[in-house]
């Protein structure tokens, strides 16, 4: 028993480490390619492969700066507040039947969903205890930002849950259909999008905003802390790429034995991540008030919609 429980604590930590650097790696790259150039071709060899190691590297060498009008403790803490969370929720995630998931808990969706809003405690540490106007500004819009799409994101979770008719992660992939790509298409759309305005990616990226505010806020941040919060954000795009994969597209489910479940786990969660990257290079930023708006006119009503409907489906079946 104690053996299983280290093995998946060490499995899970492990795709905590990995699985975000292969998406970062994978970002320059695809974003290279997209814009017509070839970005860093030497450090490991073949195409690069080691430049985010090399980044790394780089960061862990430079100076750790901290403002001397900063909150000091408050200044150093936000960076580990910004990754515990999300270490957090892999621990719900299921990569396969079975064993393949770090904890099976009745009420995962319910603890993932929370664990996600707990993002928003990160930024605004970080931007208030820098003592910089342009941060503090960047972490009222990512707060303001965080607070609206938690509503639809909650709405888009509660229609699967219904469907399934239970909040146990495993058990919703179990209670899967196909024909859920369809009936929850729009659930999916909104929880996807919403999930991106949590991890304040483009076109979500107004607290960060660098023609507006530095940097948001993340300007005073230099060296292994500013590494830090640049992990969070890669690991979030592991998170809700994931999450999406094994509430909306049937997480392990697919063609071939369940063995392989695994696979295609890893293989829908890459893809949803490509998506986020290509979203990166293909969308302009919204400004603050389009992204309020499209939260509050768009997502909210058709996460409501989807809700009704999901729920009078299943009080009639």
């Amino acid at each position: 028993m104690l053996l299983e429980l280290i093995v998946k604590v060490a499995a899970v930590f492990a795709a905590f480490l990995v699985l975000p650097l292969l998406v970062g790696q994978t970002e320059h790259k695809l974003m290279a390619h997209m814009q017509g150039r070839l970005g860093p071709m030497h450090a490991g060899g073949f195409h690069g492969w080691a430049q985010l190691i090399a980044d790394g590297v780089k960061f862990a060498q430079k100076e750790d700066l901290v403002p001397d009008a900063a909150d000091k403790p408050v200044f150093k803490l936000a960076p580990a507040v910004a990754l515990l969370p999300y270490l957090l929720v892999i621990l719900f995630i299921p990569l396969g039947p079975g064993d393949l998931v770090g904890a099976n808990l009745d009420m995962g969706l319910f603890i993932v969903v929370a664990l996600v809003g707990v993002g928003v405690l990160a930024v605004l540490m970080a931007g208030w205890s820098s003592a910089n106007k342009y941060t503090l500004i960047g972490a009222l819009r990512g707060a303001a930002q965080l607070m609206a799409y938690e509503l639809p994101l909650v709405l888009a979770a509660a229609s699967v849950a219904v469907a399934a008719g239970t909040l146990s992660l495993p058990a919703i992939v179990e209670a899967w259909n196909p024909w859920w790509l369809l009936w929850q298409a729009p659930a999916a759309l909104v929880f996807f999008t919403a999930g991106l305005a949590e991890i304040r990616r483009p076109p979500f990226d107004a607290p960060v905003a660098d023609s507006e505010l530095v940097f948001g806020y993340l300007t005073e941040y230099a060296g292994l802390r500013f590494a830090l919060l640049l992990l969070a954000e890669y690991v979030g795009i592991v998170v809700i790429s994931a999450l999406t994969a094994v509430l909306f597209l049937g997480g392990w489910r697919g063609p071939g034995p369940e063995s392989l479940g695994w696979l295609w786990t890893l293989l829908k969660t890459g893809a949803l991540a490509a998506v986020v990257i290509w979203l990166r290079v293909a969308w302009p930023r919204l400004r603050v008030d389009q992204i309020q708006a499209l939260c509050w006119k768009g997502l909210v009503p058709i996460a409501l919609a989807q809700l009704v409907l999901t729920t009078a489906v299943a009080l009639a079946v």
